[in-house]
This record gives C-alpha cells, sequence and structure tokens, in this order.
C-alpha cells in the first residue's frame, strides 16, 4: 500500500498514525511480530489456595466435573466462591488434565476381514405401525449379515428365543450356501448364560454350533460397539423398509406371507448391489454340512371337534378353546409347537409313534367332561385320563363305593388337580387311601385347606362310617 500511495494516505487507509505507521517502517517489522506474550496475571487466581484439595479430588475420582467440585466449594466456602466461577475452574482442569489427567479409553478402528466372522442381533419393528388386516402387528426381525461384504437376510419372528435364534441363522446359512468360521451375538439369554461374573455360551447353542462347525463368539456387556456391523446394518435396513412402505403407500398388508415376501424383495434389492464383494468373501467361507440341524417340518393341522389334531400317526390333545381353528405345527425333532398366525399356542412332546399312539392332557379336556360325566366310561383315551396310579386307585374305590356317583366324584377330583397343584391332589388320594378313607372331593379340599391353614392333618380310621356309608347307598 505504501508504494501506491503517500505514507499519510497509506497510514490512514490502515487505520493508524502517521507516527504509528514510521515506527512500523523503521523496524521493517509487522505489528502481530512486535506483539509480545502478556507474562503477568489480569486477576487473582481464586482457586490458588484451594488448588491442592482439587487435584487430590480429581486424582481419586478422575470423573468429577467442575460444577460438582465448585459446589463442593461453595457449599464450604460459599462467601469465597460463587456459581460465576464455574467456567474458570473448568478451563483450570482442562490444563491441569492435559498434563496430569488419567489415559483415556481408546477405540482401535478394526479391518474387517473377508470370511471371518458372521453376525447377528434382533431389531423391534414396532416403530414402523406394520400392520396385517387393519390390526397392529408387533415383531421383532432376526437380522444376519457378513459385516465384509454386508450380505444380509431377515426373518420376522415374536420373540427373543433359541427357537428363533437357531432357526433364523440357520435359514440364513443355507440361503447363503456357506458358513463363517465364527458367529457373533449379543449376550443373548438364548445363547448365553451367567455362571458367577462370567457369561458363557449354553450348551444348547454350542452343540448347534458345533454341528456347522462354527466358533461362537459373543460382545462384552454393554460394547453393543463389538457388534457394530449388525447395529449399523439394522438402521440402515429399517430406513430402506420405511422409504419403500412410503412408496407403497400403506403399511397395512393382507397376511404375514405378503408382508414377508414384501422385506424379501427390499433385502434381495440391497444384497444385489454387493454381489463383487460377496464373491470375494463366498471364496474364504466354509461349506454348510450335510443336513440341517433344527429344521422343524411345517404343517397345517385342523382341531378336532374332539379338541385334538393327528399328527404323523399320533393323536394329540390341545385346549378345547382351539376347537375348529387352523393352526401352523412346527415339528422338531422331539417338540411340538402350535402357532396361531405368530402367537405361540402351546407346545408338547413329540411322541414316539411306535410306542404311543395319542398324547392326551387331561387339562385340556376336564372341563368338558365334568359337565358331560356319561362320556368318560367309554371315552377312547380313557386310560390317559389318570395322571398317576394314585389317581386309577382313586376311581377304582369311588366307582367301587358310589356306583351311581363315583365317576363324577372323580372327575371333579380331576378338575381340582387341573386348576390347582397336581402333586398336592394326588398327596391328598394317597393320604386318604392310606386311612382307609374314600377320596371324595370334600375330604380332598378339607385337606388341602388344612394344610394351607398350616395345621398337621389328623388320619383318622374309620371303617365304622365306610361300612355306614355303604348300607345307606343300599337302602337308598
Amino acid at each position: 500500500m505504501r508504494y501506491k500511495h503517500n505514507q499519510e494516505v497509506a497510514a490512514a487507509k490502515s487505520g493508524m498514525s502517521s507516527k504509528t505507521a514510521r515506527k512500523y517502517l523503521s523496524t521493517n517489522k509487522l505489528p502481530s511480530e512486535l506483539k509480545k506474550e502478556r507474562d503477568w496475571k489480569t486477576r487473582t487466581n481464586v482457586f490458588e489456595k484451594d488448588w491442592d484439595r482439587i487435584e487430590a479430588m480429581v486424582n481419586k475420582a478422575p470423573g468429577l466435573q467442575a460444577k460438582t467440585i465448585l459446589s463442593y466449594l461453595i457449599s464450604e466456602q460459599p462467601n469465597k466462591f460463587n456459581d460465576s466461577h464455574e467456567r474458570t475452574l473448568q478451563r483450570l482442569l482442562r490444563k491441569w488434565r492435559a498434563s496430569n489427567g488419567s489415559n483415556n479409553n481408546i477405540i482401535f478402528n478394526q479391518t474387517i476381514r473377508a470370511g471371518k466372522q458372521s453376525q447377528s442381533d434382533y431389531t423391534s419393528m414396532n416403530d414402523l405401525d406394520i400392520s396385517i388386516k387393519g390390526n397392529e402387528f408387533k415383531h421383532l426381525l432376526f437380522h444376519f449379515i457378513l459385516p465384509y461384504s454386508k450380505w444380509e437376510y431377515a426373518s420376522i419372528c415374536s420373540t427373543e428365543s433359541f427357537d428363533s435364534l437357531s432357526k433364523g441363522y440357520e435359514d440364513a446359512v443355507w440361503n447363503l450356501g456357506f458358513v463363517a468360521p465364527e458367529h457373533r451375538t449379543d449376550n443373548l439369554s438364548a445363547a448365553s448364560k451367567r455362571i458367577g461374573r462370567k457369561r458363557v455360551s449354553t450348551d444348547k447353542w454350542l452343540e448347534f454350533m458345533r454341528h456347522y462347525s462354527v466358533i461362537p463368539s459373543r460382545n462384552n456387556p454393554g460394547k453393543s460397539n463389538e457388534n457394530g456391523s449388525i447395529e449399523k446394518s439394522h438402521d440402515l435396513l429399517k430406513n430402506d423398509i420405511r422409504q419403500q412402505l412410503m412408496l407403497r403407500g400403506s403399511k397395512d398388508f393382507n397376511e404375514i406371507a405378503e408382508y414377508t415376501e414384501f422385506l424379501q424383495e427390499i433385502i434381495n434389492r440391497r444384497n444385489s448391489m454387493r454381489s463383487d464383494k460377496l464373491a470375494e468373501e463366498m471364496k474364504l467361507l466354509k461349506p454348510l454340512p450335510e443336513k440341517k440341524y433344527y429344521a422343524p417340518e411345517i404343517i397345517e393341522v385342523t382341531v378336532t371337534k374332539s379338541s385334538t389334531i393327528r399328527i404323523d400317526q399320533v393323536t394329540y390333545s390341545v385346549p378345547s378353546r382351539l376347537i375348529g381353528y387352523n393352526l401352523r405345527a412346527y415339528i422338531y425333532q422331539g417338540e411340538i409347537k402350535l402357532y396361531y398366525g405368530m402367537q405361540l399356542i402351546c407346545k408338547m412332546p413329540k411322541a414316539d409313534k411306535s410306542k404311543i399312539n395319542a398324547v392326551i392332557n387331561y387339562r385340556h379336556i376336564i372341563a368338558g367332561l365334568v359337565r358331560k360325566p356319561g362320556a368318560f366310561a367309554n371315552y377312547h383315551y380313557r386310560d390317559h385320563l389318570f395322571p398317576t396310579i394314585h389317581f386309577r386307585n382313586a376311581y377304582d374305590k369311588l366307582v367301587k363305593s358310589h356306583p351311581v356317583n363315583g365317576t363324577k366324584h372323580y372327575l371333579e377330583i380331576l378338575h381340582l388337580a387341573a386348576v390347582n397343584n397336581e402333586s398336592e391332589v394326588e398327596a391328598a388320594i394317597a393320604a386318604l387311601m392310606e386311612s382307609r378313607i374314600t377320596p371324595t372331593i370334600e375330604k380332598i379340599k378339607n385337606l388341602l385347606y388344612i394344610k394351607s391353614q398350616g395345621k398337621a392333618a389328623v388320619h383318622v380310621d374309620q371303617p365304622i362310617v365306610e361300612q355306614y356309608d355303604s348300607l345307606l347307598e343300599l337302602v337308598a
């Protein structure tokens, strides 16, 4: 500027006097170069006398904040400290921690390696407001990914159970055609349990993983970032689903199968963009075993008017409230689960058809038999309605001593066992029979009442009374 204008004009345009301009010209230095760093304090440090104490407090509890410390100091010395000192203390603590503070946790960014690991977790879909025929459809997604290629699979489920975990994993890897040598989950109760201070894999999950020659691993408690790939993928998938629901113009579906197809189309489209990395990763994955471990056979069954269903030549009873319902039966190696929609209705052990042709649970039908006691005598599955030998002995005793109403009395006892504790009813029957007393419903209830009151039951032999009861029935 000096070379374009004279000194007075240049100084005016720079916002300084001619004298000041001459000073800078004579030194040949800029104003910033002549500025000296201040080495004196402009105000007294109000924390100076208390700083040793403050240091001791922070050394003992590194997480202490300036606001907390100041609050403590104000309570001790209200005339010296006030809230206006907070910013000063924050600045002093920050400066002190820079040179004296403890080390912070470090996040070590990891390189995701191809073909080494798969991850899975559950994510709630309730915030998407999906409905089936206008009815709210609360559910979860089991979500599986390969962190390197981002290939993913998802299935609808209602709980974070072992069944949904194992079935979800199995469906995913058979859809993929390969398995990764390690599979990571969160600390799911379906896959792990606490022993002391440690969390270990359950025997059931270990057995399942061994079938696929896969090593199970899990996050450390409270460290969801260790399963970060699946957590991030949850958000991306759900956002994609939201967008597609907007395009569709409705969140309502006619049936679950339609919603399932909708989800699968989204996932297929997402996976189609990962084909290059997936091809690279699949070269490093392990082959599947010859067969699935936990694949249920799924069939549709209708509950008959006899409150039964028939599966693989075996008849099973179900609660009578289900008569006429069409249910979906999941048939596992040792168990059958019945679903209505997504809801688990009941489950039962799977019978060996070579040894038994019926599994009848008296609790399913006893209410109906109490109303129709005459149906008991010739009921096709009558022998299934004696839970133990004591119940059988009670029935024989009642029919012998009460020929007319013996069956009715027995069914009332069986109903009592169904709605209360079967073992307690059985114990009452055994006690009465041991005392040679006919086990009527009244006498059993009296014993159960006495027990509930904490009183000792008194067993009294009454051979003469029994004789009189028999005589009275004969006279009648």
